[in-house]
């Protein structure tokens, strides 16, 4: 091989290792066209040219590279798309990054840096966290980022707030649509004034607030993660910026034009992502709720409890006796608040009320805090500024107090100037709660002794008592007949009960339910049959009998005992406890009078009791009491059997989801499982459920779509329906959707007039949880925002399931066992092959 060989090798070497190395990085005279896509060092982040949704305009964008479908975290041009493929982003003369439409047209985008002077030097890399930085090869100084000027998405490293040396603001702003990337109504912003803090706002106006903090701990379907959310002011800055410990999550924050702030973590895996944290969420999460001095009540996020912070009272009182405390709370007339023996009232567990217009003092102690507001008659309240930080750290308000929320368990103290008549009234309440505390806890040993006492007694009677001799109505609670049934051992430990329901005795519920008369049987079901019992007090129940016979019981009886004794919700059925001896087990539950959904929503009759405000409530506090499982319990639980017959109605109809014989608890890192052994009810299984074993939290959804599109329209899913060729309601309610005729399928005993529009939009969220794709359905908690949230934009839902699988669910119908009703409990057992 000669010289000039050897050196041409050389030269193309280098050339290639060049190329490479420059994947990730533009230069002068080399402009990228559309097509061109720029890829980060470690292939993480990609730029180029892209359209948005259904639109054929061009946008110079960031998205995460290698994903399946395109997620878009940065736009250039959002204001000024290209028409057509002719768009070119290169370095102009003086080393700013324009886009043109053509190689010689005027830019229609530009860094607009003005310290450039030429462009022989500029470079613009595109970096793994997603920025991409403009520069000068030589000295490597960034002078331009596009973590600067962020469009709705917010990713680890960046920050929003305000530079104090050049005046940038940066907060993060929604697109206009799905199909839009222009600013929308929505932003995400960190108000550097006062105590600095996050805010969402709609159209302009404060929407959601995040309160001022340090560190927020997210838990997702990975576990706990902890994301560093650190927030610097300085003379220079006042920013946000927050980073996953975890650096193999991937964690983005996204405005979204509907207006909430939504953050998603990546499912390897599955390859999809997962919406784990939303706001706002509940009633009280809406900025000013319940007006000025007013405080939002803990734990009602379906409803709103308003009540005036001390020192204030309602400015409308009608208003507040129907539940709308939007005007908020104002001083009692004649209060005398200056130098005349007020004081301050500490109100516990708060978000603090809006911080962006306080006083701040970092160098004062809580109680010199205390001293320098009490000397101001206009300080309104103080705090300090943030408790697990210690004492130091002095927030002083005048005028308003705006937007408190009280939690159950988390929070900050607040304290509330008053007057002196109110400051003796609460010290009053103090004392006497402090006295009613002592006296509480005597009589709770003394109680706690005679109850010693009192089943010693029974336990001595319990022979006596399975004779069938009259008796009372008798708990114990030994352990010891957990012990007969496999799996419940591991309920117990060292001797005690995990679970805190009680053991009733045989004997008392074979008298309550009259020996288990047939007069007494409410419904007889695939594992037992169901009986109603009174207890000598007068108090109903209902007590599943588990069948001797049955293959299944004690799987299904462990499950239910796991389960609903750990559950606390108002939309589940509760439990009072449980029965077992030799062969007999029992389970013994709140009688609800009005028994199952399907008796009142099919019976021609009864069927006039659900008006459209009964049906909603209904549909809402199923999808509430579904998310409590799925997302807000101690243990994550898929249903599994989720269908109107397993929802019961109490007195005032109020729904509750019972029947957890078939559900499957997940790990706090788990969201899906499989089987062998499919179980549940045809019509309301999902396919990758009924065709392959896989269930998870989106088949649960998907039987809850079929649920709701069964109260809108009153007919139940397995009918056929002659004039649609797909026979079933998905398929029939699909078609009339998209022939723009949806309210033809709404049950006809509705007063459509008053509910058109909300029948309309339950049906699409209906039509959205039953799509074929698990990864398309929305989550529960998705559904429970966009029922309760009447201006939230809904996406179009895609194909249905089952309603072109004829090959499949004829071999599904034929191996459906049986189906009974209990007590408003249908169960079918459906075998896989």
């Amino acid at each position: 091989m000669n010289t000039q060989t050897v050196s041409l090798h050389f030269l193309c070497l280098f050339l290639l290792l060049h190329f490479i190395d420059s994947l990730d990085t533009l230069v002068p005279n080399n402009p990228m066209k559309d097509g061109d896509v720029l890829v980060s060092q470690a292939r993480k982040f990609a730029l180029g040219f892209f359209s948005p949704g259904n639109s054929s305009l061009r946008y110079v964008g960031i998205w995460y590279f290698g994903q399946p479908e395109r997620t878009v975290v940065w736009v250039a041009n959002r204001e000024k798309p290209v028409n057509d493929t002719s768009g070119v982003l290169a370095f102009d003369h003086y080393g700013n990054l324009v886009i043109r439409e053509s190689n010689g047209s005027l830019p229609i985008w530009s860094t607009n840096v003005s310290s450039m002077t030429s462009n022989n030097s500029a470079t613009a890399q595109l970096l793994d966290s997603g920025n991409l930085v403009l520069n000068h090869d030589l000295s490597k100084v960034v002078i331009w980022q596009s973590f600067d000027y962020p469009t709705d998405t917010f990713l680890p490293s960046m920050k929003i707030g305000l530079d104090r040396r050049t005046g940038l603001n940066r907060f993060v702003t929604s697109w206009k649509s799905k199909d839009d990337p222009a600013p929308g109504s929505c932003s995400y912003r960190l108000e550097p004034t006062g105590y600095p803090e996050v805010f969402l706002y709609k159209d302009g106006a404060p929407y959601w607030r995040g309160g001022p903090v340090t560190v927020r701990v997210l838990k997702t379907a990975y576990g706990f993660i902890y994301s560093n959310s650190t927030i610097v002011i300085n003379a220079e800055e006042v920013t946000e910026m927050y980073g996953i410990v975890d650096a193999s999550v991937i964690s983005r924050i996204v405005v979204h034009e509907s207006g909430s702030v939504k953050h998603f973590i990546w499912h390897d895996e599955e390859q999809r992502w997962t919406e784990f944290l939303y706001y706002p969420k509940e009633q009280c999460d809406y900025y000013g709720k319940c007006g000025s001095n007013g405080k939002c009540g803990a734990n009602n996020a379906d409803q709103l409890d308003c009540t005036c912070l001390p020192g204030f009272e309602p400015k409308s009182p009608g208003d507040w006796y129907l539940r709308d405390g939007s005007g908020g709370c104002k001083r009692r007339q004649g209060v005398s608040l200056c130098q005349s023996g007020e004081g301050f009232v500490k109100v516990k567990q708060l978000k603090l009320p809006d911080t962006s217009t306080v006083h701040v003092d970092m160098n004062l102690s809580l109680k010199e805090c205390e001293q320098e507001c009490l000397r101001d008659c206009n300080c309104t309240a103080y705090s300090t500024a943030n408790e697990s930080m210690g004492e130091y750290g002095c927030l002083k308000w005048y005028g308003d107090l705006v937007d408190a929320r009280a939690f159950s368990d988390s929070g900050q103290n607040l304290y509330v100037r008053v007057d002196a008549i109110d400051l003796a009234r609460y010290r009053k309440r103090s004392t006497l709660v402090k006295k009613v505390m002592a006296a509480t806890v005597s009589v709770s040993v003394l109680v706690l002794l005679l109850l010693g006492c009192l089943v010693y007694c029974l336990l001595l009677n319990r022979k006596r008592d399975r004779r069938g001799h009259n008796h009372l109505f008798s708990v114990t609670t030994s352990s010891t007949y957990l012990d007969q049934i496999p799996g419940l051992k591991d309920l117990n430990s060292k001797g005690r009960r995990k679970t805190d329901l009680p053991v009733f005795d045989f004997g008392s519920v074979a008298a309550a339910t009259s020996n288990f008369s047939s007069a007494n049987e409410l419904g007889q079901g695939g594992f037992g049959s169901v009986y109603k019992g009174v207890m000598n007090d007068g108090t109903e129940i209902a007590v599943k009998r588990l069948s001797k016979y049955s293959g299944q019981g004690n799987e299904e009886f462990k499950n239910e005992v796991m389960l609903i004794a750990k559950l606390q919700h108002r939309n589940l059925v509760k439990i009072l406890g449980c029965c077992i001896q030799e062969d007999e087990k029992l389970l013994i539950y709140e009688y609800l009078p009005n028994k199952s959904l399907d008796s009142l929503l099919f019976d021609e009759t009864k069927r006039s009791l659900l008006d459209w405000g009964k049906r909603y409530a209904i549909a809402y506090g199923v999808a509430r009491g579904l998310m409590y499982l799925h997302q807000d319990s101690t243990l994550r639980i898929i249903h599994r059997d989720l269908k109107v017959s397993n929802v019961l109605l109490d007195v005032a109809l109020n729904p509750k989801i019972s029947d957890f014989g078939l559900a499957r608890i997940c790990g706090g890192d788990q969201i899906e499982g499989k089987t062998k052994r499919v179980v549940g009810t045809y019509g309301y299984m999902a396919p990758e459920y009924a065709l392959q074993g896989r269930f998870s939290t989106k088949s649960d959804v998907y039987s809850y779509g079929v649920l709701l599109l069964e109260i809108i329209t009153g007919q139940r899913n397995s009918g056929c329906y002659h004039m649609n060729p797909f026979c079933n309601l998905i398929g029939h309610v699909w078609e009339l959707w998209k022939g723009g005729k949806c309210m033809d399928i709404v049950d006809k005993s509705i007063d459509r007039t008053h509910s058109k529009e909300m029948a309309s939009r339950c049906i699409q969220i209906g039509l959205l949880c039953v799509q074929r794709y698990a990864s398309d359905r929305p989550t529960m908690s998705t559904v429970v925002f966009m029922l309760g949230n009447a201006d939230a934009v809904l996406p179009s839902p895609k194909q249905p399931a089952f309603i072109d699988e004829s090959t499949h669910t004829g071999d599904i119908q034929t191996r459906c066992s049986r189906t009974c009703s209990v007590n408003g409990v249908t169960i079918t057992v459906l075998e896989a092959r």
